[in-house]
């Protein structure tokens, strides 16, 4: 049995740290709108720091990993966070002014190049 001060330590991972603890107990961002999971995330480089200085490590990470344009699907899976947690924390750093965060069109697909172009993918696999 795992004595209660090592319940919270993972032997091979580290401590361990709720998602919401990630997040102050936030489940949706702050100011209500969506992130999507194919939206497009990036980094701003002319940005100033948020006021204070003060981002948590994982906004750090965030940051760091969004030099390079990225889907916020395949964020949360390079950084080995749920996505609610990741997207709670861009709209952090959109609201600091540190990210750009560009939406993908919502709706119906009907571009029938792109389709034909997935499904040529498909059969190749």
């Amino acid at each position: 049995m795992i004595a209660p001060k090592d319940r919270w330590l993972d032997r091979e991972a580290g401590p361990v740290v709720r998602p919401y603890a990630v997040t102050k107990g936030r489940t949706v961002p702050a100011d209500g709108t969506s992130v999507g999971l194919i939206d497009v995330v990036v980094a701003v480089s002319d940005a100033d720091p948020p006021p204070g200085g003060r981002l948590s490590p994982e906004h750090r990470h965030i940051l760091a990993r969004c030099r390079q344009p990225v889907t916020v699907v395949d964020l949360a899976s390079d950084i080995d966070l749920p996505v609610g947690v990741v997207r709670v924390l861009l709209r952090d750093l959109s609201q600091h002014g540190v990210i750009r965060i560009r939406a993908t069109p919502r709706g119906p697909v009907t571009n029938e190049r792109l389709l034909r172009d997935v499904l040529d993918g498909l059969h190749a696999l």
